[in-house]
């Protein structure tokens, strides 16, 4: 038997290749011959660094604002033909902020806006952006902001770049935006399919596990429909409804209109780039999945994306999480099977604990193993 692991992180406990070896250790412990192929995968959150990397790349480490304008050290990759992978977990990253202090009416982008801008210091002149995991629902003002962007309200003031400011931006400065920045080109990874606003875009659906309470994600909302109109009367381009607009907290769409970026599924992408489609011929299963499965998951999260490519191979496809909470969309989706790896009993703390977790995913792996060697 040939299976293809190709796990996201489970986001607090396991790395993609730590999941990937705690899977591989508890099958082979029952089914010992299995030939296993792993990819490590992302969707555009964290770990897609580490998913694009190759051989080439060189990691470049600065110290920028953080989502709360408090410093962080942030990384990313550059290799030799000018191009450099930012990862905007990396300094606006929503782990990088207490959970009692999480509130995207204030956090900002603008750290992730200045990692570009060192790159494109650097010579690099295509920049592939990881949007996934952040803090922010600025739809982009704070990064566009560190890169000389200015928004400024119906009396000329100039705005700080977060989520309450949208609503009061009236005009559009790009004067100062150094050719650097125009000329150079911009790939955005998302990690969701989300339109920029209205009931499925970037607050309602984001928004609360970023720290907004119910009043917050209106105010969000409503800024969000605002920037959009403005952005129609300074670039033309409506970006309410095109899919991925809203992710990031409406980074994609305002990257998209305002730097003429292109929106690309994360996981498709790094997928495709790592050959996936070829790793898993001779395969007769593929396992996949994330730290919580959900009704999220359908929203071109890691494991669609391999559900899609796998099938396309008349692979079946299982997907395991560390949590799963089962609704129709997943079980109308395809995966032969959905299982979770944790006890009904264990508490959540409990079950994130690194060790915890590679424990209950070994023995998920293996009672798997034991019911396919029973067939």
């Amino acid at each position: 038997m040939k299976i293809a692991i190709a796990f996201d992180s489970f986001k607090g406990s396991l790395t993609s290749a730590e999941a990937a070896k705690a899977f591989t250790d508890g099958f082979s412990s029952v089914l010992p011959d299995t030939e296993f192929v792993t990819c490590i995968v992302a969707d555009g959150g964290e770990g897609s660094i580490k998913a694009l990397a190759s051989a080439e790349s060189v990691t470049v480490e600065k110290c920028v604002s953080g989502p709360l304008h408090n410093r962080v050290k942030a990384h990313y990759l550059s290799d030799n033909n000018c191009n450099a992978i930012i990862e905007m977990a990396e300094a606006s990253g929503l782990t990088l902020i207490p959970v009692d202090e999480r509130n995207p009416m204030k956090t900002t982008s603008a750290g992730t806006g200045e990692l570009i801008l060192d790159a494109l210091q650097r010579g690099c002149s295509h920049i592939t952006l990881c949007i996934g995991g952040s803090a922010t629902n600025d739809a982009g003002t704070g990064l566009l902001s560190a890169l000389r962007y200015r928004f400024m309200d119906a009396d000329g003031k100039l705005l700080y770049g977060c989520g309450a400011s949208l609503k009061d931006i009236a005009r559009i400065d790009d004067s100062n935006v150094p050719a650097l920045v125009r000329d150079a080109d911009y790939t955005i990874i998302c990690d969701v399919d989300a339109p920029f606003c209205g009931p499925n875009g970037a607050a309602y659906t984001f928004a609360a596990q970023k720290g907004a309470d119910k009043d917050m994600i209106n105010i969000l909302d409503k800024g969000m429909h605002h920037f959009a109109d403005i952005i129609l009367k300074h670039y033309g381009i409506n970006i309410k409804d095109i899919p991925g607009a809203g992710a990031a907290g409406g980074i994609g769409g305002g990257l998209l209109a305002i730097l003429g970026a292109e929106l690309k599924s994360g996981t498709d992408y790094i997928l495709e780039k790592k050959g996936f489609g070829k790793m898993i011929e001779g395969c007769s299963l593929v396992v996949t999945g994330e730290g919580h499965i959900d009704r999220q998951t359908i929203m071109q999260k890691a494991p669609m994306g391999v559900l899609r490519m796998a099938s396309a191979h008349g692979i079946p496809v299982i997907a395991i999480g560390g949590k799963v909470t089962i609704c129709k969309e997943l079980v109308d989706t395809g995966f032969s099977q959905i299982l979770s790896i944790t006890p009904h009993s264990m508490p959540l703390q409990q079950a994130m604990e690194p060790a915890t977790a590679y424990s209950n995913l070994f023995q998920t792996a293996a009672k798997l193993a034991k019911s396919m060697k029973n067939i």
